[in-house]
């Protein structure tokens, strides 16, 4: 019986993968023709075609898996019901869709799944570039791979490459948001600067992109400052989390958790920084 769960299990992250290249297949679609409309929501944040048409490609893959889906563009269920979930899909079928708009290239398909409120598994996919990232908590691997549309995902998959998180000496690496950098945030930089006595260097990059950069090793350290919420982190969360890296909420200074009742998320960092600590940046 244990095996046959496992084999459901392994066979989910295979179709969260195939929602997540599908979908951004369909964003490219929509991407290269320069008349898309842009629509406001209720918080004044923008839609697109492509957030709406990557939803329903996800939505299509992940129904059938029985688990069920926390989309940014979903319907929400009310905490009532959420609360009795043990595992759920947390989706934004387009991060980024400012820079979607500003057509920088730095825009990601996310879909996790959460356990008892943890991200377990987590893909992220970067259309433009065609990069894959994805991560496994409970065997403590994550991956990156090309993605080749003439290459089944299966094979595809057996070629990518393990990341890791690097730390070498001299210069540190910030992520910092391409369109959500605050003051407070420059303060926390500032912090940062003499705590560690090193000269930084603030990388900016869109969407959920920086959780796969401080992975990878290409950045040292993500702090976010401000509002953003379980679809813009989940994924990127269990892929750090897959390498041995916390995502570490400001307020509680615990690791964040998700289906919440509220699913805002407050500050958090995440950070590959020996020593780091919220107390004393």
């Amino acid at each position: 019986m244990k095996s046959e769960i496992q084999n459901k299990i392994l066979s989910d992250y295979l179709v969260a993968i195939k929602a997540a290249i599908s979908s951004g297949s369909e964003i490219m679609r929509i991407y290269e023709d320069s008349n898309f409309e842009i629509e406001s929501k209720e918080d004044n944040s923008p839609i697109t075609l492509a957030d709406k048409s990557a939803n329903i490609v996800i939505n299509e893959f992940l129904k059938p898996t029985g688990i069920p889906i926390i989309s940014e563009e979903n319907v929400e269920a009310e905490f009532s019901e959420r609360k009795q979930w043990d595992y759920c899909w947390i989706v934004d079928p387009l991060d980024g869709t400012k820079e979607f708009i500003k057509k920088s290239g730095e825009f990601t398909v996310n879909i996790a799944l959460v356990e008892n409120n943890k991200p377990v598994f987590g893909v992220i996919y970067i259309p433009v570039s065609k990069e894959l990232y994805f991560g496994n908590v409970k065997a403590g691997r994550s991956f990156k791979v090309f993605v080749d549309d003439k290459i089944e995902i299966e094979d595809l998959l057996k070629n990518a490459e393990e990341v890791f998180p690097k730390r070498a000496e001299g210069m540190i690496h910030v992520a910092g948001s391409r369109s959500h950098i605050n003051e407070e945030t420059l303060k926390f930089i500032d912090g940062i600067k003499e705590k560690y006595s090193q000269e930084v260097k603030v990388i900016p990059k869109g969407s959920s992109l920086k959780f796969c950069l401080i992975a990878d090793g290409t950045i040292d350290i993500y702090p976010r400052i401000g509002t953003t919420m379980e679809w813009d982190t989940a994924a990127g969360h269990a892929i750090c989390k897959a390498v041995g890296l916390r995502v570490i909420d400001m307020q509680t200074n615990r690791e964040m958790v998700y289906n919440k009742q509220n699913l805002r998320n407050n500050s958090f960092v995440v950070s590959n920084l020996l020593g780091a600590s919220l107390k004393t940046i």
